[in-house]
């Protein structure tokens, strides 16, 4: 199996589907008394790091030292063991009761579950190894997530404590790991844009240890540096106790209750089909199709789509609050080999999300039902239609991404699965920009969600079959597998959902001076630039109707580009590099339906003048 580079990880989200290593084995941890004694002799001599490295470069007495970025995972987790040796295993068996004593007890912030039942105990040269297979990963922040949704499912303290961990762990062919040739610049940039806090360390089919930011953070100092008197009294003892007095600083929530007016949406929606899609089918290439025009009839494509606002209680819980949502899907066009409409799946999944929503709604409207018309997360709506159209026994899938408007607290929540997206694009300060920018746009990217794929054009979805799914590397997901955020919204911002129709034929920088040119064109930035915008704001001038009526427009041009980019093979699309990444032969465009949801946002709602 050939290694994956990482710079295709960024497009993923929460895990990445490997359950096996390079080698095609499985995956152990293994722990030998040979390799304590060598860290112990190591420790001895000091030769693990005579002098830590630096971040700027610079020389430390006579030997140069090495920048942090540079280091090598492995010369980070032998200083680690070197320091403090403790297994990071816990037996699949046990309870979270169990998980929570030993992560305190150990010090860990995960630990690779094991099944001991599979444990293989070698012994030569009077040195004895024990290989344990992994079958999974649990991190603290997994056990909180355990009991929160436990508590909210109403469970006693005892069941959520008693409950095993092998329920709730990442499966062993689902966590994302590092290597130990790898940097600490690589591994750094892996855990932060997927936003994980333990990443284990792969060398041979067997796991050589966990990595944790922490770890990184302390190959700069020696030990010096952390004990001793001195290190206390200039570091330490002036920070340590709060003054009975010291409060929480609650003139940030105060601001956003008092002084930030709500924010709305105007919403544009096009959907283009495959171009060489008709009523009989799909044709391979243009001269399969023949000489037809191109398809332009949205009830042909397999994405589908939904826009829905609906009065709900808010986040507090107390007042009634108008919410927007929407969400796209694209259905599998791999169910034609089975008969099966892939259109079914995708269209009824939408359609399912805004009956869950007009549903809660209409029962705010009656007498005691505000009991029961909280918010919904995009997650849990997600999960409320697909099991309906699982109960309606709809075969196929999709993948599905699915947001909520906050215009109170101004935030866009959303849960993804698959290769559908998000972007926002912001302007950012003018003074920024002139300083920053040096010429270029002040349009910039303020926001891309993370996609989740199984492999190179075969992403992660939702889906039924008519049963269930037992097989543990399937390309199905649950709700609560989505990739789920929040990003803050300001006026102004451009929000763009869309299905992989757009993303594999047009580059984000492409989609950003389209809607700058966009913008240009109706009024929203003008010579003065975004000065002269919030002069504008400030007098109560909004250009929310204009936006509302011109907003469809920029959601068209980018399905019109995306179409045009799909069906020229003389410029590599996004879609065909990325397969030359992965040693794929693809040249040009890739035709394919593309839905495009442009949301503006504006200071009033539409015909507020």
């Amino acid at each position: 199996m050939r290694r994956q580079s990482y710079h295709a990880l960024p497009r993923l989200c929460g895990f990445i589907a490997r359950g096996q290593s390079s080698s095609g084995n499985s995956h152990y941890i293994s722990f030998s008394t040979a390799t304590v004694a060598q860290v112990e002799d190591t420790a001895s001599n000091k030769q693990s790091h005579p002098h830590p490295p630096a971040a700027d470069g610079n020389v430390h007495g006579d030997e140069p030292r090495q920048k942090i970025s540079s280091v090598k995972i492995s010369e980070v987790l032998k200083r680690k063991h070197t320091l403090r040796w403790v297994e990071p295993v816990i037996s699949m068996d046990a309870t979270v009761r169990e998980a929570i004593t030993v992560c305190i007890d150990r010090k860990l912030n995960g630990m690779m579950v094991v099944d001991r039942s599979d444990s293989i105990k070698r012994q030569a040269n009077s040195t004895m190894e024990l290989k344990q297979k992994c079958v999974g990963l649990i991190t603290s922040r997994d056990m909180l997530r355990m009991m929160a949704a436990s508590i909210k499912e109403g469970k006693s303290a005892d069941d959520i404590l008693n409950e095993k961990i092998s329920n709730r762990m990442t499966p062993i062919n689902q966590v994302i790991y590092g290597r130990p040739d790898e940097t600490i610049a690589m591994c750094r940039a892996i855990m932060a844009k997927l936003g994980i806090k333990c990443l284990p360390i792969l060398a041979e089919g067997r796991v050589e240890g966990i990595l944790t930011a922490r770890d990184m953070q302390e190959i700069y100092f020696d030990a010096k540096d952390r004990g001793g008197k001195k290190n206390y009294l200039r570091d330490v003892s002036e920070r340590v106790g709060l003054s009975s007095e010291t409060s929480m600083a609650m003139f940030v929530r105060q601001h956003l209750a008092l002084k930030h007016a709500p924010l709305y949406l105007n919403v544009g929606v096009v959907e283009y089909p495959h171009p060489f899609k008709s009523a009989d089918g799909i044709g391979s290439s243009r001269r399969n199709f023949g000489p037809h025009d191109f398809a332009t009839d949205p009830d042909l494509s397999e994405d589908a789509h939904f826009v829905s606002e609906v009065e709900l209680l808010g986040e507090s819980g107390n007042d009634m609050q108008k919410l927007l949502y929407m969400g796209v899907a694209d259905g599998v066009g791999s169910w034609r080999e089975y008969n099966v409409d892939p259109r079914e799946f995708s269209h009824r999944l939408m359609a399912e999300c805004e009956n869950v929503l007009a549903e809660a709604s209409s029962q705010c409207s009656t007498i005691g039902g505000k009991n029961s018309c909280s918010m919904i997360s995009p997650a849990e709506l997600m999960a409320q239609a697909y099991k309906r159209t699982k109960e309606a026994n709809v075969i196929g899938s999709s993948t599905v991404c699915i947001a909520l408007f906050d215009s109170v607290h101004h935030q866009l929540h959303f849960s993804n699965i698959g290769d559908s997206g998000i972007i926002v694009l912001r302007h950012i300060d003018s003074d920024v920009a002139s300083t920053l920018q040096r010429g270029r746009s002040d349009l910039s990217i303020a926001f891309v969600s993370q996609q989740q794929l199984k492999s190179f054009n075969h992403p992660f979805q939702m889906g039924w079959t008519g049963e269930e799914i037992v097989e543990k590397n399937s390309s199905f997901r649950q709700a609560s597998d989505s990739c789920t955020s929040s990003v803050h919204i300001l006026r102004g911002d451009i929000i763009i959902m869309a299905t992989d129709g757009l993303f594999d034929n047009v580059e984000i920088d492409d989609i950003t001076n389209i809607a700058q040119q966009w913008e240009h064109e109706s009024g929203f930035i003008d010579g003065g630039g975004i000065g002269a915008r919030s002069k504008r704001w400030s007098s109560g001038i909004s250009l929310t109707d204009l936006s509302s009526q011109s907003v469809s427009k920029l959601a068209e041009r980018l399905c019109q580009k995306a179409r045009e980019n799909s069906l020229d093979n003389s410029t590599d699309s996004p879609f065909a590099l990325l397969a030359k990444e992965n040693d794929i032969m693809w040249s040009g465009g890739m035709p394919d339906d593309c839905t495009v949801l442009v949301m503006h946002v504006v200071g009033k709602p539409s015909n507020a003048l």
